[in-house]
């Protein structure tokens, strides 16, 4: 019933965990939830208690009980709730569609949270009609840090004579590109681009301003018309095409006006999908007088990338291979590549690494004949890419290629730990805090809740433990949820941050049936009695109970599954009496 992978990642991970507070598992089946619906309904059913105000407090919790078990039996909303939360189930139910309003926030926090909303929500329009993207790329000629001549040809004298000094002083800035684009919609059907590029190389420059119309023809396929100025007017209509499932194709013709004449330039692309993962590609590039035909096969996963082409030309006839793969959760992708042909080969190999949700940073080293060893360091922020391509040497030399590879690699550490990582941490600590603040009001709520809630157990608590303790079975001398902290060789109640822990001994217990206990994997801080004592942070619960009479430990992540008794958590040489233990004396 549940669909894991179609969970709403905006869903609010502060709302009520329905099925741990009934102590079920995701996939519970109706007969389950009917169970956990009895059990906790003869705890906190108001007629149960006497005791006006205990009354008042079960009839809270009653409710939730209630309202948790009306949802998840049925279907629909069981359905709703596991896709959207419980939040956006409550909205559908309401048909309200104004999402700030929350029962914890106050009028001025409703008011922020709403001014947030509109201007994220103005700046994503602005964002998905303009389709905003940059380049800055910066070229760089350190070719006389390994291969200078600091000596005057004509007189003969040393140029400089600090050689060290000499050589990082020639380091240079041979060219500079800036390029902007963006788009806007003029109607459903047709797309105005705009883009422009600044760039210069050893003092001389040069621009380009492209204006583009595109129409969509269909879901299939769409033609545009661009007018480029700057290096004289070049008109150039262009588009693609699906002809069916898996054929499709590309295409585009282009007139160059300058004081020579008039250039034609022509290129197309027809394209197979040979299967899920593997694509077939034909393309043809004719322009000013040279043409190549290639063949390209392209095998794609979300882990890895491979291509293999042959370029068959008037100038240039090659041979070229691709290969990526990612590692450590798709964040760190590793690339090589080669090419070979009659202009020269040439060999890359590189690395690109996601250091946030919108930013990465890469490193390619290029190796060849003719073009020598360079380094291109190469970093995304959103849209915006800049790029920094740096010509080591003109020939291919051992130490180029060392101080290439191993560089970028000492930079990334120095980077990631004097900047990225306080960076995070410091955003993570903002976040914290940030929080905090918000859930402190919330906090406070489920903290009476739980204290309501362990009072009303005392009478089932005392009456399962004497249960227990007659059939020698599963009794919880102790148990403890939040930060645990290690003492010596054993996580123990004395090695506890009693700042951060609360005590939940009595839940616990009670929700202990035929001398087991199972607490399934969402976070145990929704369970009837529990609340998060330290937000924000990793949590555990720590056990120590009694089986056979015999003393156990366990402790276990907050996002894990605990079973017991077990024979691992057996602790050896610690023994106890049921007598020893209800006087208080500690286990031996």
């Amino acid at each position: 019933m549940n669909n894991e992978n179609s969970v709403d990642p905006n869903r609010n991970v502060d709302e009520d965990d329905l099925y741990t507070f009934l102590n079920l598992s995701r996939d519970a089946t109706p007969e389950q939830i009917q169970h956990a619906y009895r059990y906790f309904s003869r705890i906190y059913h108001p007629d149960k208690h006497v005791d006006p105000a205990r009354k008042k407090e079960a009839e809270v919790l009653f409710q939730k009980i209630k309202h948790a078990y009306e949802i998840l039996i049925d279907d629909v909303q069981r359905a709703i709730y596991d896709n959207y939360g419980l939040k956006s189930l409550e909205e559908m139910k309401l048909e309200d569609q104004w999402a700030v309003v929350q029962r914890t926030k106050t009028p001025q926090e409703i008011r922020e949270e709403y001014e947030r909303i509109v201007r994220e929500q103005k700046q994503r329009e602005l964002y998905i009609k303009t389709q905003p993207r940059g380049l800055v790329k910066v070229r760089v000629n350190a070719t006389d840090l390994f291969d200078n001549y600091p000596y005057d040809v004509e007189n003969d004298v040393e140029m400089y004579d600090n050689k060290i000094l000499g050589r990082w002083g020639n380091i240079e800035v041979s060219g500079m590109s800036f390029y902007q684009y963006i788009e806007t919609p003029l109607t459903t059907r047709n797309i105005m681009s705009l883009s422009g590029e600044l760039s210069t190389t050893n003092g001389t420059g040069s621009g380009v301003l492209s204006l583009s119309i595109r129409r969509l023809l269909s879901n299939r396929g769409h033609i545009a018309f661009t007018v480029d100025v700057g290096n004289g007017p070049v008109y150039s209509l262009n588009g693609s095409k699906t002809f069916a499932k898996y054929y499709f194709c590309n295409y585009g013709v282009g007139l160059h006006l300058n004081p020579d004449g008039i250039e034609g330039n022509l290129n197309s692309s027809v394209g197979l999908k040979l299967d899920d993962h593997l694509t077939g590609l034909l393309v043809f590039n004719g322009e000013r007088g040279l043409s190549s035909l290639s063949t390209i096969l392209q095998y794609r996963t979300e882990k890895l990338s491979l291509s293999f082409g042959v370029q068959l030309g008037i100038v240039d006839t090659n041979l070229n291979l691709n290969y990526s793969r990612s590692f450590i959760d798709d964040s760190l992708w590793l690339r090589f590549s080669a090419r070979f042909g009659t202009l020269g080969a040439r060999l890359s190999y590189g690395a690109q690494k996601q250091v946030t949700d919108h930013s990465t940073i890469g490193a390619t080293v290029t190796v060849g004949v003719p073009h020598g060893v360079s380094l291109s360091l190469k970093l995304t922020v959103a849209e915006q890419t800049y790029l920094l391509p740096i010509q080591m040497c003109e020939d291919i030399m051992p130490a180029p290629v060392f101080y290439s590879s191993i560089l970028p690699v000492i930079g990334w550490i120095a980077l990631k730990k004097f900047i990225v990582d306080p960076m995070l941490r410091s955003q993570a600590e903002k976040d914290k805090e940030k929080q905090c603040r918000l859930r402190k009001k919330q906090m406070e709520q489920k903290q009476k809740e739980a204290e309501a809630a362990v009072n009303l157990m005392r009478a089932q608590f005392e009456r399962i433990r004497l249960e227990e303790e007659s059939r020698r079975g599963l009794v919880i001398v102790e148990a403890k949820y939040g930060r645990i902290v290690s003492s010596g060789d054993n996580r123990t109640s004395d090695g506890l941050d009693q700042s951060e822990v609360i005590d939940v001994t009595v839940p616990i217990q009670c929700l202990v049936k035929d001398s087991k206990l199972i607490l399934h994997e969402p976070s145990k801080s929704q369970l009837p009695g529990f609340y998060d004592p330290c937000v924000g942070e990793d949590k555990q619960l720590w056990v120590q109970y009694l089986f056979h009479n015999n003393t156990h430990e366990v402790t276990v992540k907050d996002s894990e599954t605990l079973r017991i008794p077990k024979t691992c958590n057996y602790i050896p040489g610690k023994s106890c009496d049921l007598l020893t233990w209800n006087l208080g004396y500690p286990c031996n």
